[in-house]
C-alpha cells in the first residue's frame, strides 16, 4: 500500500472534500482523486460515495479510517524515532483558546516561536460553545478552554489543570482584608467579562442559584482592561488568579476573602477524539501541556 495514497485519503476524510485535501497537500485535485481511486483498487472497495461536489466516506470507508489513523500514528512515530534531532516539525496548526488566556499567553508564544520556528500558528478567540463547534466542523486542531470541568466521549482530553479564581478589587477598597459574604458584594460597581462566555457565565449561575444578579457597570473581552480599571477604584471584578497575579503580588489589586461562594474553573485542552494527529499538531499539544 502507498503510505502517499493513504495521507491524501486522511485529509480527503477529514475535510470532506477532494478540493480542499488538494489545496491543504498542495495538490492538484485530478491528482487527490488518482489516488484515492488507486488506494481503492489496493483495498477493492469503494472508500467515498461522490455525489454532485461533495464527498462521504462509506462504511467500508469509515472502517478503513480507523486502521489509517493508526498506521499514520505508526509511521509518525517511527520517523520521530528514527529522525529526533533532524530538522523541526513544520506545519500550519489553528488553535481554538478562551479570550482571558490569549491575554496572558503573549511571552509563552514568543517561547514556542523560538523553539519550533516551523509551525505557523493561527489562533482563534472564542467561547467554550464555539471553540467546539469550530473543532467539530474540523475549522481548528484542538481547543484550550476555561470553564466548568467537561467529560465527553467525542474529545480527546490531552490536559488540565484547576484554575484558582476570585473576586477583586483595588488594593485600599474598602472590603479588602475583610471576610465577607456573597451579598455585600452587590452594592458595589462591577467590571465583568462578557454575558455568557466561560467563567462570567458560571459567575451568573452560582449568583442566580442564590437568587442574586450582578449588572455590570462595564462588559469587555479585555482582561487587562478589566484589571487596570480595577486597579484604579473603578470597580471589583471576578477573574482567574492568573490574570491578577502580577497586579496582586505588586500590591495593586486586593483579593476579596467571600466566604460562601467558590466556583470550580478548569483549564482543559482538546482535541477531537478522530483527530489525526500530525507532527505540528503533536508539538503544539506537547508545548501546551508543558505550559
Amino acid at each position: 500500500m502507498d503510505l502517499k495514497n493513504l495521507k491524501t485519503f486522511l485529509y480527503a476524510a477529514e475535510l470532506s472534500s477532494f478540493t480542499r485535501a488538494a489545496e491543504r497537500l498542495g495538490f492538484s485535485q485530478p491528482t487527490v482523486t488518482f489516488q484515492i481511486k488507486q488506494l481503492e483498487r489496493e483495498l477493492d472497495t469503494h472508500l467515498f460515495e461522490r455525489v454532485r461536489h461533495t464527498v462521504k466516506l462509506t462504511e467500508e470507508g469509515r472502517a478503513v479510517l480507523r486502521y489509517a489513523y493508526q498506521i499514520d500514528k505508526l509511521t509518525t512515530e517511527l520517523d520521530t524515532e528514527l529522525r529526533s534531532e533532524q530538522g523541526v516539525p513544520t506545519g500550519h496548526v489553528r488553535l481554538a483558546m478562551a479570550d482571558s488566556l490569549c491575554d496572558r499567553m503573549d511571552g509563552a508564544f514568543r517561547d514556542f516561536w523560538s523553539r519550533y520556528p516551523g509551525i505557523r500558528l493561527k489562533i482563534t478567540a472564542a467561547g467554550t460553545g464555539e471553540m467546539f463547534r469550530l473543532l467539530n466542523h474540523n475549522d481548528v486542531d484542538l481547543v484550550l478552554t476555561l470553564d466548568g470541568r467537561i467529560y465527553d466521549a467525542e474529545y480527546t482530553l490531552i490536559h488540565e489543570e484547576r484554575a484558582g479564581t476570585h473576586f477583586v478589587a483595588a488594593a485600599d477598597h474598602p472590603l479588602a482584608g475583610r471576610r465577607i459574604g456573597v451579598r455585600e458584594l452587590m452594592a458595589c460597581p462591577f467590571l465583568l467579562t462578557e454575558k455568557g462566555m466561560s467563567y462570567r457565565r458560571l459567575l451568573d449561575e452560582g449568583l442566580a442559584a442564590r437568587s442574586l444578579e450582578i449588572i455590570p457597570a462595564l462588559e469587555t473581552g479585555n482582561v487587562g482592561l478589566i484589571c487596570r480599571l480595577a486597579e484604579q477604584g473603578a470597580g471589583c471584578s471576578f477573574l482567574p488568579d492568573y490574570a491578577t497575579e502580577e497586579a496582586v503580588a505588586a500590591g495593586r489589586l486586593a483579593r476579596l476573602a467571600v466566604e460562601d461562594f467558590e466556583i470550580d474553573i478548569w483549564k482543559q485542552l482538546f482535541c477531537h477524539r478522530d483527530k489525526w494527529i500530525s507532527r505540528p499538531i503533536r508539538a503544539v499539544m506537547d508545548y501546551c501541556r508543558r505550559i
